[in-house]
């Protein structure tokens, strides 16, 4: 309390030249006892009181001289916002105010008086209300044993009002108490167990010492079925505590739990058994801190309480092992977070088992496709052959797929490059395992790497979040068919190579290599050689795949194949698209004279053609499209080996059709039909060039 609160304001002033008379009759019509003097500037200098007057009166003084003469000189004077404890002092009897302006106010024994007697009301009121608002009872005795404080909690408890007990004997009014006992020892007696109206309290007694000298005791009592109430909510924590306990530790995933500032509070064995750690040196430990030291790649509980929010990561564990984990925030009601709970998952042996359905997925796929043409062969042999070429070909493709070399089969496109190598593959010990077709040219340059070989999680923008299994591992233990292996980029041949010579592969993007046992086949219809030469293609890897070579005859030098061929196609076509369509034998013959530079494949799809356009059952010269029907009988069979006179070349053609128009028709008019001349041409032009006819002589007319 400062002194501004407690002064009286606007206090009488006197000037120094008043007289001691005067300054009398002011005091008695004041009613004061005294006054600050001041000068002319409202200045103290000085303190005049009744002491003044009465001294006054005793010595004799003359009433009319100035107050001055006698007045207090050396006072102290106080400011407003000055703590009373720091002036005050005893014998104070008054005190003048003063701040820059001068007198504002006096503190005299009325103001002191006033503030120690609302002080003690203030302090007792308050120690009242203390001791009146504690939850336990509280009973004090003075030293002939008279309660004295006699609190609510103590009413409520005892069914007794203050009023009622206060004065009185306590061993009267409870003779259990034992409050009489300390004070007769002095001794202080804590947590005894007392019986008071028949009702059970736990009592903490002490002695009241003042100056040495024991003048009261004090009890404060506990009503004991609270502590029992305590006790029994204790045992169910204990025993929800070990539930807790039992149950963190009986999970299969890992548990670890921080406080909402990191600081690991509990986790369970399973955790330590999965990342291969001592519990015991993380608990008071801040995963941060923790995550420096690399016992897991990525700390999730960090990353919960960084997002405020459920995360789930892939955590690559210090014992090697690969991890889901997920952190979960807990929030207490003001939206804080208090505590965060992480699970940790092995999932090592599932990521096994992912990319063993990966492999099983994969076949599905693409088996799937290949499966709509396959049956339409309706389990006949895909490979029609009649030519020596064809068959040797086969026997040494039968006993090449016994080994397990690789083999680089050559061939013109649509020479059945495909077909060989799934010959290979259905002859070989690897028959019951995946065969795989691969198409270099097919696939963008920028998937290659990821189709052949696979990726793991995260490899690239658009990947799949579980990954994906690459086609060496899809053939995993069967074969894998690389065709037009010339168009593979110069960038991953390095990597097939590696896979040919260590027989593992790297994911895009994954961390360890993948064992795979897959044998290759590599078919192209370039010049690989040729290639090499160019730098266009790596020269280790060339004559890596070109352990055994195949090459596959065109079509053009095994012409025996093509009826067996033209057969087998019809039939083929007839049964997709239910049709009974046969083919004139002369369309045969046309087919055989002609050159076929897209070999197989363009036999097939004429055959298609034909089969789906023609109008009639029976395919004739005239469906066949202008460049077979009009020019394959006669252009075919002109071969041109050197350069000569354009004359010579024509009489040498028109002597060749003639002889062979005399052996296969009987008439002139039919071999003049059939050329589309007169028949006196077909006469003059054989007698030109010596065409004996004498032993057609009885065909002619």
């Amino acid at each position: 309390m400062n002194l501004g609160e407690i002064m009286s304001p606007n206090p009488v002033l006197l000037r120094p030249e008043q007289s001691i008379r005067e300054t009398v009759t002011l005091f008695l019509e004041r009613n004061i006892d005294g006054a600050p003097v001041v000068d002319e500037n409202n200045q103290i200098i000085g303190l005049f009181t009744k002491t003044h007057v009465y001294r006054a009166i005793k010595e004799s003084m003359d009433m009319l001289q100035p107050i001055e003469n006698i007045m207090k000189r050396d006072i102290i004077i106080g400011h407003p916002d000055e703590e009373i404890e720091d002036v005050l002092y005893p014998g104070l009897g008054r005190l003048p105010i003063a701040d820059e302006t001068g007198i504002v106010g006096m503190i005299t024994r009325t103001d002191l008086a006033r503030v120690f007697l609302e002080s003690y009301r203030n302090i007792s009121s308050e120690l009242d209300a203390i001791i009146n608002s504690t939850h336990n009872m509280i009973v004090s005795v003075d030293k002939q044993s008279r309660i004295r404080v006699f609190n609510r909690a103590a009413e409520k408890l005892l069914k007794q009002k203050a009023e009622n007990v206060k004065g009185k004997l306590i061993d009267d009014v409870y003779p259990t108490s034992r409050l009489t006992n300390i004070i007769k020892s002095g001794q202080v007696e804590t947590l005894q167990k007392i019986m008071l109206n028949n009702h059970y309290f736990i009592s903490n007694r002490s002695p009241i010492i003042k100056d040495g000298e024991i003048i009261g005791t004090v009890g404060v009592l506990q009503d004991i079925s609270e502590l029992e109430e305590l006790s029994r909510e204790l045992k169910y924590v204990k025993e929800l505590n070990e539930e807790l306990d039992a149950i963190i530790e009986s999970s299969y995933d890992g548990l670890y739990i921080t406080d909402g500032n990191g600081m690991t509070l509990r986790l369970n064995q399973a955790f330590e058994m999965i990342t291969g750690v001592n519990g015991r040196e993380f608990l008071g430990r801040y995963v941060d801190d923790i995550a420096q030291e690399g016992i897991v790649s990525e700390s999730v509980s960090s990353l919960a309480l960084a997002r405020k929010e459920t995360v789930t990561i892939i955590q690559e564990t210090r014992s090697g092992k690969t991890t889901l984990a997920t952190g979960s925030p807990v929030f207490d009601k003001n939206g804080n977070i208090f505590r965060v709970v992480c699970n940790v998952r092995d999932i090592t042996e599932l990521n096994m088992l992912k990319q063993k359905l990966e492999k099983v997925q994969g076949l599905s796929q693409h088996y799937e496709s290949q499966l709509k043409t396959l049956r339409i062969y309706s389990g006949t042999d895909k490979i029609i052959s009649k030519s020596s070429e064809m068959r040797k070909l086969l026997e040494t493709v039968v006993r090449l797929a016994e080994v397990d070399s690789t083999i680089l089969i050559n061939g013109e496109s649509g020479t059945g490059k495909e077909l060989i190598a799934e010959t290979i593959h259905n002859h070989s010990a690897r028959a019951k395992k995946p065969f795989i077709k691969v198409n270099c040219g097919a696939i963008p340059e920028n998937l290659m790497e990821s189709e052949l070989f696979g990726y793991d999680y995260g490899a690239f923008t658009g990947a799949k979040k579980e990954g994906k299994a690459g086609y060496f591992e899809l053939a995993h233990e069967g074969t894998l068919f690389l065709d037009e292996i010339g168009d593979l980029p110069f960038n991953l041949q390095v990597k097939l190579l590696r896979v040919l010579q260590s027989k593992e592969i790297n994911r895009v993007g994954g961390r360890q290599a993948l064992k795979v046992d897959t044998r290759i086949l590599a078919a192209t219809n370039r010049n690989l050689l040729e290639m090499v030469q160019k730098k266009q293609f790596r020269e280790d890897l060339f004559y890596r795949l070109h352990v055994i070579p195949v090459i596959i005859p065109p079509l053009r030098d095994r012409k025996e194949d093509i009826p067996s061929l033209i057969v087998h196609f019809i039939a083929l076509f007839n049964r997709k698209y239910r049709l009974n369509k046969r083919i004139c034998p002369d369309v045969v013959d046309i087919l055989m004279a002609y050159d076929w530079p897209g070999n197989v494949r363009e036999l097939e799809n004429l055959i298609e053609r034909l089969v789906v356009i023609s109008s009639s059952d029976i395919i004739s010269r005239d469906e066949l499209p202008i460049h077979l029907g009009s020019a394959v009988l006669d252009s075919p069979q002109v071969s041109v080996s050197a350069i000569v006179p354009l004359k010579e070349a024509v009489e040498s053609v028109e002597k060749q059709l003639l002889e062979r128009a005399f052996a296969q028709y009987r008439t002139t008019r039919q071999i003049a039909k059939k050329l589309e001349v007169n028949a006196s041409t077909v006469v003059r032009k054989a007698a030109k060039y010596g065409i004996s006819s004498s032993s057609n002589s009885n065909k002619r007319t």
